[in-house]
Parts: C-alpha cells; sequence; structure tokens
C-alpha cells in the first residue's frame, strides 16, 4: 500500500525508518517529539488563519 503523502515509500521502508528513529530516540522521547510536532502544526494553522482572516478584513474595508 502506498500513500500519497508519503510518496513511493512502501511499508518496508516505513519500518525502517520507525525501527531508526526508535532506536534514535528511544520510546519514552518519541511521545515528547510528537507532542512537540502537534503543538507546532497548531499554533501554524492558527497563524494562517489569523493572516486569512486579516486578509478578508481588509477586502472589507476596501
Amino acid at each position: 500500500m502506498i500513500l500519497t503523502f508519503i510518496g513511493g515509500l512502501g511499508l518496508s521502508e516505513i519500518l525502517v525508518i520507525a525501527l531508526v528513529v526508535l532506536l534514535f530516540f528511544g520510546g519514552k522521547k518519541i511521545p515528547e517529539l510528537m507532542k512537540g510536532l502537534g503543538k507546532g502544526v497548531r499554533s501554524f494553522k492558527d497563524g494562517m488563519k489569523e493572516v486569512e482572516s486579516g486578509l478578508k478584513d481588509d477586502d472589507k474595508e476596501e
């Protein structure tokens, strides 16, 4: 099964990458890394919403 958002990576390649990440960071660090990544993505989305609403407000004023 090939997922479109990760290109041509197959299941075996994803498993190898996950194993390397697990060995590199350890089991206890991964949830912390994912939590930080989630906060970063959420912050980015909030910032994009603020920019879009600012642009819409500017269009309404003109």
